[in-house]
């Protein structure tokens, strides 16, 4: 998630249980790009114990093959070209999921990369289409004349962003369709859905995105639900202990309180409603301005009632 899947927050999230792998924020590729030393350090400096995979976004051929070969040179999982960020600011530049408007050019760029990228796997993460899905099964036969080793795909149109529903069944038939494991995405908002969305789509997994923010606890517990055990309720203190560790990135000092604050509230959008369904919380967060009314707001919410839990979000409804 761009912004977002640093360094710092892949460690406090490592903290709380890792997903299998991580995916870096994207690497922007075009002709004067070099690679973002904020990004590579998710990768040169990542203390998880976890594989990463280089994320690029981009259009330019000889960019992007430049890009992933100078990426091959860390130690990386693999290099996953993004075509699925539904920005308007980015796809109206053609990358990301601007690129699912063309087939033939996902096919020029699928080619040059695959040959490119030959001791590494190559991934994909796209949507079932720009505004509509009649590219979606030519785009799928693309990605099995390029051997891709991974596709994550998410259930939404580009158009669709994060609204409405997540066409599950389109993930069910790319799953027949592609000869590489598949991810599911969209929506994967406790383990309980993850593992109904598992098995209605026969998926090799599924990629959690917006969804851990709000619970960094939830790679496990889709673990416990996996194996048959009960899920860990997870009580508002310790939800209280993971907003402090947001809080304390390395570069705290240096950065002004209110852009701090900011920086914070983009974590508390996603936990919010989790921690207080009524949506007080949300609206009171949004209009705190200092370091001690954010946290006098939190010690409210989290602190006062010590058997309260974080909410798991409700299951699939299929």
């Amino acid at each position: 998630m761009q912004d977002v899947t640093n360094k710092w927050f892949m460690k406090v999230i490592a903290h709380y249980g890792s997903p299998d792998y991580f995916f870096t924020e994207y690497f922007r590729v075009n002709d004067t790009s070099r690679l973002n030393r904020n990004i590579l350090a998710a990768i040169t400096e990542n203390d998880t114990g976890r594989p990463v995979f280089a994320q690029m976004i981009g259009e330019s051929i000889p960019d992007l093959v430049r890009t992933a070969k100078e990426l091959c040179k860390y130690n990386i999982a693999g290099v996953d070209l993004n075509m699925g960020c539904p920005a308007p600011r980015i796809y109206r530049k053609n990358v990301g999921g601007g690129l699912l408007r063309e087939p033939e050019k996902v096919d020029q760029i699928l080619g040059e990369l695959r040959a490119a990228v030959n001791d590494k796997p190559l991934t994909v993460k796209m949507r079932v289409g720009f505004e509509n899905t009649d590219n979606f099964y030519s785009i799928l036969d693309i990605i099995n004349r390029h051997n891709i080793d991974l596709l994550s795909l998410h259930g939404r149109t580009v158009k669709d962003m994060y609204h409405g529903v997540v066409k599950y069944d389109l993930i069910a038939e790319a799953v027949k369709r592609v000869d590489c494991p598949v991810l599911a995405n969209g929506n994967i908002n406790s383990a309980k859905t993850a593992l109904e969305v598992l098995s209605q789509t026969g998926a090799a997994g599924v990629m959690v995105g917006r969804w851990a923010i709000g619970n960094p606890w939830l790679f496990n517990q889709i673990r416990q639900a996996w194996r048959g055990e009960e899920i860990t309720v997870v009580p508002l203190a310790e939800v209280r202990n993971y907003i402090d560790r947001l809080w304390q990135t390395p570069t705290a000092s240096t950065i002004p309180e209110r852009s701090r604050v900011a920086y914070l509230k983009m974590f508390l959008n996603y936990i919010a409603l989790s921690v207080d369904t009524e949506g007080d919380f949300l609206r009171l967060m949004r209009r705190v301005q200092t370091e001690g009314e954010m946290f006098n707001l939190c010690d409210r919410f989290l602190l006062t009632e010590g058997t309260k839990t974080l909410a798991l979000a409700p299951s699939l409804k299929v």
